[in-house]
């Protein structure tokens, strides 16, 4: 079992930046990949990013792609997403996912994913 715990969200205005953050705890060794999705009020989580633990390959969604940077920090189990020229539509809760095995077809599906965090809201404002 993996625990996740997201922080960093808040307000911010059009063309600021916030750094988020997932803390992962317990049987985190064998991770195989951790993702950011999002889910905005009325739609589908959709996925922003994701970052295998191994070997650091990286996933964006086309909408974050030069916006948004996801990162890892092996020693203290975190994977960070840097949001940068944040727009309104960014606006979202946003959700850490891991699992133990993601295949590259299925890295940006929810499906994919057993473990989530409990979410942390960002707010954009234009």
């Amino acid at each position: 079992q993996v625990q996740l715990v997201e922080s960093g969200g808040g307000l911010v205005q059009a063309g600021g930046s916030l750094r988020l953050s997932c803390v992962a705890s317990g049987r985190t060794l064998s991770t195989d990949a951790t993702a950011w999705f999002r889910q905005a009020p009325g739609k589908d989580r959709e996925f922003v990013a994701a970052i295998r633990w191994s070997s650091g390959t990286t996933y964006y969604a086309d909408a974050v792609k030069g916006r948004f940077t996801v990162s890892r920090d092996n020693a203290k189990n975190t994977v960070n997403l840097q949001m940068n020229s944040l727009k309104p539509e960014d606006t979202a809760v946003y959700y850490c996912a891991a699992d133990y095995f993601v295949t590259s077809r299925l890295v940006d599906s929810p499906r994919a994913y057993d473990y989530w965090g409990q979410g942390t809201q960002v707010t954009v404002s234009s």
